[in-house]
């Protein structure tokens, strides 16, 4: 059964995936409204409405009808600063937002993770996804997706030359652990938000990049 959604939340429009879904959703006829908060202003479109400011501030002032909430937060340990900075993005920012989705109406929930997340890993950036995960599970949400992407390549506003290069290599990897394209993952998620599929779904990168193209 396919859905045709129309007012849409999407946090991390600013980032390399959520700026190619945003504009995706301002382009899709369906979709009459998309209520995008960010740090920074967005670019000006009749469909768009963009909060701007401290997340903690504007989050519980959200408001209006909402069918799909995107999370396309994220960040590096390295960005962040520290591993405590990091979870509280990558955790903590997160489950903030998908709660405040919940409670203005949204039944389903479209959040990217990472391959490999597992709260039990002895790796901390997976441990913090898995735990992620977790916590989402936990809202009890009518429609809960969970994408895993392996490497995302794509052309980022700041330098990441090891990405870079690691993203040359992870297309030579097969299966899951093959990169894919920011684009194949924008274009994934809005299939995604298409579908109703009640319950719990995790798509992984393989997945998601059949659904990109």
């Amino acid at each position: 059964m396919y859905l045709t959604p129309q007012h849409i939340l999407l946090a991390g429009a600013t980032g390399l995936t959520g700026e190619l879904l945003l504009d995706r959703l301002l382009n899709e006829p369906t979709v009459e409204r998309v209520l995008a908060p960010s740090r920074k202003p967005l670019a000006d479109h009749p469909h768009l409405e963009n909060p701007v400011g401290d997340p903690a501030v504007f989050l519980p002032q959200l408001s209006g009808p909402v069918d799909v909430a995107f999370c396309c937060l994220g960040t590096t340990i390295k960005q962040a600063g520290s591993e405590e900075a990091f979870r509280a993005v990558d955790h903590d920012m997160v489950v903030a937002f998908a709660k405040r989705a919940r409670e203005m109406g949204a039944r389903h929930l479209i959040v990217i993770s990472a391959i490999g997340a597992d709260p039990e890993s002895s790796i901390f950036y997976n441990r913090v996804k898995g735990e992620m995960e977790q916590s989402l599970r936990a809202q009890d949400w009518p429609q809960l997706t969970i994408a895993r992407p392996s490497l995302l390549i794509g052309e980022r506003l700041e330098e990441r030359p090891a990405e870079k290069i690691a993203g040359l290599f992870s297309k030579l990897i097969p299966g899951k652990y093959h990169g894919i394209e920011a684009c194949e993952l924008a274009r994934a998620l809005w299939r995604l938000a298409l579908e109703d599929q009640q319950g719990v779904r995790v798509i992984e990168s393989d997945e998601l990049r059949k659904l990109g193209k």
